[in-house]
């Protein structure tokens, strides 16, 4: 992969793009369908449950969702656990069922834990949108996806590579151990590393929980026990800013690539000090924006999540959905010290 380095305002209409299949539920008329009890066409009461609170990943993102909300007219909510866990979710879509809101914007810590909560949230007439992190499909009614999984591991093993000259020992970062998107990319990393880069070794994964400091405890710890490494990837954007945090004080510094998915906030400091070189991500504020309105469209019956179905996301344009319910943001940029600056989430 060739990465062209645009302009900014090139990028951000290339952040977005439309429709990616995964599997999903595509009749969704029998479960979440407008009952009096929760959603319904004028309930434009949205709530968005990210993984974790205080992860300015989905600080962004809901920041976009509560953007399209108030575009709408309707009501915006941010809730979620402190810490990412299963089952940490389960309590915050009872409540919100109880307390019926027109629909749940979801990124799933797990892609089963959850599911019967939310699927009892779906019977009471709540939409169901995943986006970043999507559950098993039968208990969603839509996944805005941030990136088919093929484009994301292609990108951080092309930019690993490229890091460390396509030979050598590596190690992953990661999040939690059940988080589906993480899990996704990194099987596939696997691929591609075993057909494309024979001389690269993936020798160790480990789990930062999406906690800081247990990311920074881990990076040191893998370090340790692999000297002979050459680089690190990160797919979680806690992972990838603790793992620079760590090499940017050791004597890893200018030794050990670091590559992954990452905010430019998060990681300017540490493109400018030359911890890392260059790093990978979609605009997280145009995922939460454009999941906002998927869950409008699918309150107001614009929408089912059927193949085909045409919905109006604001600023962004017209999106289509994509086969099993699924609709698609675009393809990872690439960040590095020619363009860092041109943003700002």
């Amino acid at each position: 992969m060739k990465f062209a380095h645009k302009r900014a305002t090139a990028v951000a209409a290339a952040a977005v793009a439309a429709a990616l299949a995964l599997s999903g539920c595509a009749d969704t008329g029998s479960s979440g369908g407008g009952s009096s009890e929760g959603g319904g066409s004028d309930n434009l009461s949205i709530t968005f449950l990210p993984k974790s609170l205080g992860n300015p990943y989905f600080d962004t993102s809901s920041k976009g969702g509560k953007a399209a909300v108030e575009e709408l007219g309707g009501t915006f909510a941010e809730v979620g656990p402190a810490e990412s866990g299963p089952d940490a979710q389960v309590s915050y879509i009872n409540t919100a069922t109880q307390q019926g809101v027109g629909s749940l914007v979801v990124s799933a810590n797990d892609p089963k834990a959850i599911c019967d909560a939310l699927n009892e949230a779906r019977d009471a007439g709540v939409k169901v949108v995943t986006f970043d992190s999507d559950t098993n499909a039968d208990c969603r009614d839509l996944f805005v996806n941030q990136a088919t999984a093929d484009g994301i591991a292609k990108v951080q093993v092309d930019l690993i590579a490229e890091q460390i000259g396509d030979a050598g020992e590596i190690a992953i970062v990661s999040s939690t151990a059940n988080a589906t998107n993480q899990n996704t990319w990194i099987d596939k990393m696997k691929e591609l590393l075993a057909a494309d880069h024979p001389n690269i070794q993936l020798v160790d994964v480990v789990y930062g929980d999406d906690d800081e400091q247990i990311s920074f405890d881990k990076t040191a710890a893998v370090l340790q026990s692999h000297p002979n490494l050459k680089g690190i990837v990160s797919p979680t954007t806690i992972g990838i800013s603790a793992a620079a945090r760590y090499l940017s004080t050791s004597d890893y510094k200018g030794k050990v690539a670091l590559t992954g998915l990452g905010t430019p906030n998060q990681m300017r400091e540490y493109i400018e000090d030359g911890t890392v070189t260059a790093f990978a991500l979609w605009n997280p504020e145009d995922l939460g924006y454009l999941s906002a309105y998927a869950a409008a469209a699918l309150i107001n019956g614009d929408i089912t999540g059927k193949e085909g179905d045409t919905f109006k996301a604001g600023k962004l344009g017209e999106y289509t959905v994509g086969a099993d319910a699924t609709v698609l943001l675009g393809d990872p940029y690439v960040f590095d010290k020619d363009n860092i600056d041109d943003f700002d989430f």
